[in-house]
């Protein structure tokens, strides 16, 4: 066999022999110096992803009131209909619109944005009286990497171009507070899970 060419085994298939122990292949795999580097890259990265494992369950338990739990906690109380929003119509109408039903659409805005992950919303103000000043507040974790100035004013505009058009709301103000910052996305062939 010529080292310099590649056998032609995907790393799925290596994966699942490493997972299993079992391949049609499994001679040619015992014998190919290939296989052999790329199952040992495989152990290499199962080892890694089992001690990050570990630490974030240590983490985890360590900090019962986690980013995470707060963020379950708070689209549990958001997602309940909150309070009824007037909406405009015949006198003998009666339409209105949920306040949960409200943040959905904003938390749908800044998941269109790039590097906005939407953490808290909440509207402040009296919304069941219709034309009363609402303030809209909400918390964001960034991606590194976007500036925080721009990406705050593009958040805003884009939540107040949807509310236009789809409420009756008297929006006085969007306020946005960064609250937490992720890392930056991989770019492609640096640690984005390529051959090994």
């Amino acid at each position: 066999m010529n080292p310099t060419r590649d056998c032609g085994r995907r790393i799925e298939d290596l994966s699942d022999y490493l997972d299993t122990g079992r391949s049609a292949d499994a001679e040619h795999i015992e014998h190919c110096p290939q296989c052999q580097a790329r199952l040992a890259g495989l152990r290499s990265l199962q080892a890694a992803a089992r001690d990050l494992l570990d630490d974030d369950v240590a983490s985890a338990a360590a900090e019962p009131s986690g980013w995470l739990e707060g963020m379950l906690a708070n689209l549990r109380l958001e997602t309940r209909a909150g309070r009824s929003i007037p909406l405009a119509g015949a006198p003998s109408e009666q339409l209105s619109e949920s306040e949960g039903a409200v943040i959905a659409l904003v938390r749908t805005v800044g998941d269109s944005l790039g590097g906005v992950l939407i953490g808290r919303c909440r509207m402040d103000g009296d919304v069941t009286v219709s034309g009363a000043p609402v303030e809209v507040n909400v918390n964001v974790s960034a991606r590194y990497g976007f500036p925080l100035p721009s990406l705050a004013a593009e958040l805003r505009a884009a939540v107040m171009a949807e509310l236009l058009v789809q409420t009756e709301l008297n929006v006085a103000a969007i306020n946005v507070a960064f609250t937490d910052m992720r890392a930056p996305i991989a770019e492609p062939g640096h640690g984005d899970g390529g051959e090994l």
